[in-house]
């Protein structure tokens, strides 16, 4: 196991798994085709509605399909940032994994000037709340079934405020996308109507006391599932706070015209965490995954396991790379990201030698595992299939690279081979890429940087051309 052998490369670390032992009801154990609503009746999905979310933009990209990180961009998963960051204050920040609060009328600009470069480029932009709107309005059981779902994962436990709750968000979020909107932004209990509860806790509780959390983070869509060639992991988050963003991908992937019978990876049921920043497809054959702060050894050898036995999967070889812990090292798409068909963009502090598991099939339904212990440029230039170059962050420069890596210099979005989205303000960077022939795409990024993520992590590649 995978597990076993990192074990004495990994930091020693209490990982925070706050539903590991808990059972979710009985209800939300999805079946592929059927809605199974526990003690409300159980009905079958079907059809497709306009709803409140409007008419749905037909695709001819049925599907997923990414087996690249570099072929040309087809359609992209966005989330436009909402009312969420409007929810964050001094005293949340730790909690909701911000270090800043961002201005929302200019992250929400920027955001628009980002998705406007995708579709300049040919790019199919989609959002993640149009999409959960018209996932949920294939059926109107799906509705009654969310709200419950997510009350529950909110941490609200009792029937009074379960009711209260779901009172408030029918009665004045009627339409399916501005109560989708609603789940996102989160609810504080000055928005409740008051009523005589005669419970202590609403007698010293603050009106502005948040009952439902935010979702801030929300708008890096790269981190709740991750694309992998034809299928999908739908991930369990390393922290409470951002795997409640994982709900909304599982119903897209469930209910979704677009993506319903998508193959599954990975559950958000699922015992271990990973997150879509670790998870990078190398070619159709080769993929990446990091053993990263938010990423366990335990989850890579699960989804190993399925990808492997998945009769229609062409992957053959994962490569579990174990990267520091460190905040600048978040994911493995801070560490390295590929740009061009021989070009990766890295992070200085990796380029000595670096612990990689290549994990393969055993011919006998399990895996095999050989540890390498070589340089990044080595490993990459071997399984991309020709010498690589890398560049790195701040040009090598100490103090340049330190800080355009803290605002995601190395985190870049590939359009097509040589052509990446860059955030404006990491001029060193993006000029070292410029030297290399690289076309930046540059976007304003003054406020969406403070959330800790870049073009890469913003967006969830749908559908890629082949190579």
């Amino acid at each position: 196991m995978l597990l076993h052998i990192v074990s004495t490369y990994i930091r020693t670390y209490t990982w925070f798994r706050p539903f590991a032992k808990c059972d979710y009801p009985a209800h939300w154990s999805h079946e592929t085709s059927r809605i199974c609503d526990g003690p409300w009746r159980e009905t079958t999905a079907a059809g497709t509605s306009t709803g409140a979310a409007g008419a749905r933009s037909e695709s001819h990209m049925q599907g997923v399909n990414v087996k690249s990180e570099i072929g040309n961009l087809k359609k992209v998963i966005l989330h436009r940032p909402g009312n969420e960051l409007l929810n964050l204050t001094p005293n949340t920040l730790e909690e909701l994994l911000f270090d800043d609060i961002p201005f929302l009328e200019v992250a929400q600009a920027e955001h628009d000037a980002f998705a406007d470069i995708l579709r300049n480029e040919g790019v199919e932009v989609v959002y993640l709340e149009d999409l959960m709107a018209e996932a949920l309005d294939t059926d109107p059981a799906l509705r009654e079934q969310f709200l419950n779902q997510w009350i529950y994962e909110a941490g609200i436990r009792t029937d009074l405020y379960t009711d209260i709750i779901k009172d408030y968000i029918n009665s004045e979020y009627a339409g399916t996308k501005d109560m989708v909107m609603k789940t996102m932004a989160g609810i504080n209990l000055q928005e409740l109507p008051q009523q005589h509860t005669n419970l202590l806790v609403d007698m010293v509780s603050d009106r502005t006391k948040l009952v439902c959390a935010p979702m801030p983070n929300l708008y890096f869509t790269r981190d709740p599932f991750a694309m992998i060639g034809n299928g999908v992991s739908i991930n369990r988050m390393y922290s409470q706070t951002r795997n409640r963003e994982t709900i909304y991908g599982d119903y897209i992937f469930r209910y979704h015209p677009d993506f319903a019978g998508t193959p599954t990876y990975y559950d958000r049921n699922d015992t271990f965490h990973i997150e879509g920043g670790d998870i990078l497809n190398i070619n159709e054959h080769v993929l990446a995954i990091g053993i990263s702060q938010r990423t366990e050894p335990d989850a890579i050898d699960h989804i190993a396991h399925n990808i492997f036995n998945d009769e229609t999967s062409p992957i053959d070889t994962i490569l579990a790379f174990n990267i520091p812990v460190s905040r600048a090292f978040m994911h493995l798409d801070t560490v390295f990201t590929q740009i061009d068909r021989d070009k990766f963009t890295i992070h200085p502090g990796i380029m000595g030698p670096l612990t990689v598991f290549e994990i393969t099939p055993d011919g006998k339904g399990g895996t095999k595992i050989r540890e390498r212990n070589e340089d990044l440029e080595s490993v990459l230039s071997e399984y991309v299939g020709q010498k690589v170059t890398l560049i790195p962050c701040g040009g090598g420069d100490r103090i340049a690279a330190e800080r355009e890596q803290w605002n995601d210099g190395s985190n870049t979005l590939c359009v097509r081979p040589g052509t990446v989205v860059v955030y404006q303000r990491n001029n060193v960077t993006n000029d070292v890429l410029y030297k290399n022939g690289i076309n930046c795409l540059v976007m304003p990024s003054a406020e969406l940087s403070r959330g800790r993520g870049g073009p890469r992590c913003m967006s969830m590649p749908a559908w890629r051309e082949a190579l």
